[in-house]
This record gives structure tokens, sequence and C-alpha cells, in this order.
């Protein structure tokens, strides 16, 4: 008996004892290998006698949908089951009683895709690789805690915080503020923001809010948490 019956005991047994280690015919993700190996069974195997094979089966049942789109070939599944396995899994009760000497799949030997089958798979891969490039990315942003100081105690600090305040980015976003005293009369001012990551340089915006040297002495990031 060959690897590729899937429906007898003694197959089922083989491919039961195939998905002990492993959690795809090939690799470490779904494939066309995948597809033509779960389409051999005549239905989910009996979980308490074949528990491994049964897990494989309910885990690429839930790939039905994108059975066309997934990657890899199908011919993958000739040699995987075992050394003696030289043909693709197949369902015995899908073959006709008049066929049973008939070698569906052809010869031992490789023979060329067809053009338009090749054509086909390729066209399928590229439109899934699209698809997935496609799917939009998240905005990486962070929540920041600026402290602004101020020169002394007779610096300006609504005039301040107003010229912070009235810098505009892209992908910047102010919060809300606080004053905190550090001594001798002095408040230095201390604000929250929200950049987008691959939009604002906290160092460049530090640098643009000290070229305020009428208000400012200094600013340090004092917080930064990712959102």
């Amino acid at each position: 008996m060959g690897f590729t019956d899937f429906v007898s005991e003694a197959g089922l047994t083989l491919a039961n004892n195939f998905f002990t280690t492993r959690s795809y015919v090939v690799g470490d993700a779904p494939s066309q290998a995948d597809v033509v190996s779960f389409k051999a069974f005549s239905g989910a195997p009996d979980a308490q006698k074949y528990p491994h094979v049964a897990r494989w089966y309910k885990h690429i049942a839930s790939f039905e949908s994108e059975f066309g789109s997934l990657p890899g070939d199908a011919s993958a599944a000739y040699t995987t089951y075992g050394p003696e396995s030289t043909e693709l899994p197949t369902n015995p009760k899908n073959k006709a009683e008049d066929d049973d000497d008939m070698d569906l799949f052809g010869s031992d030997e490789d023979e060329e895709e067809d053009a338009e089958a090749v054509k086909e798979r390729e066209a399928r891969l590229a439109e899934y690789k699209k698809k997935k490039e496609a799917k939009p990315k998240p905005v990486a942003k962070s929540i920041v805690t600026l402290e602004v100081k101020p020169w002394d105690d007779e610096t300006d600090l609504k005039e301040m915080e107003a010229n912070v305040r009235a810098i505009e980015k892209d992908g910047l976003v102010w919060g809300a503020s606080k004053l905190v005293a550090v001594g001798f009369g002095i408040k230095k001012l201390q604000i929250n923001l929200v950049v987008e990551d691959e939009k604002i340089s906290l160092d460049e915006l530090q640098q643009q809010i000290e070229e305020d040297e009428d208000h400012v002495q200094s600013t340090d990031v004092a917080a930064m948490q990712k959102l």
C-alpha cells in the first residue's frame, strides 16, 4: 500500500504518525501540498483514533476559502509521506471501479506542467502577494511628556507655552500641560504630545522649541511610551 491512501485504517495510521511532529505537509505554513492532501480525505479523521492527523485536518479546513491562493506546489506532496510514495494523495473512493489499473497521474517521471496551469498559479500567487502587501500597516505612535525649562522666574510662561503650541507638524498633536515647580520661584512647563514615529523626530522638535531663546533655556523628554 502506498502512502497516498488516506481512507483506509493503514493509511490514516501512517498519516497520524506523520503529523505527530509536524503542523504542515511541508514547511511551516499552509501550502498547496496541504490542499491536495486535505482533499484526499473522505472526511474529518476520528480524533480519538487519529488525534494528530485530525488536528492537522481541522486546522487546514480553516483555510478552505483560501485554497486557490495558497502558495507552494502541490507536487511537493509526492515524496513527503515516505520513500515509497510516488503519487499525489488521492481518495480511493473517488476512483471509478474500472480504473483500478489506470495511472491517473501518468508515469513516475517528471513531466512539464501545462503552460496555462503554470501561468494561472503564478497569477494567483501574485494576487495573493499583492493583497497581503496592500493591507494597511498600523501607524506607530508614541505619547511623550516634554519638559520645557525657562531662563528664570521672570520668564512669561504663558507666552512660552503659546510659542511651543504654535509649532504645527503633520503627525504631531499637543495635549495637556501643567507648570511644575523647580525651586527658587521658578517653574517649568510640562506638556504632553502624541507623535507619529515615522514623521516626527523628537530631537528636531526640541531644537525648534529651543530656538525661542527669549523664553526657553532647555528641553528634556521626561517620559515616552508607545501607543
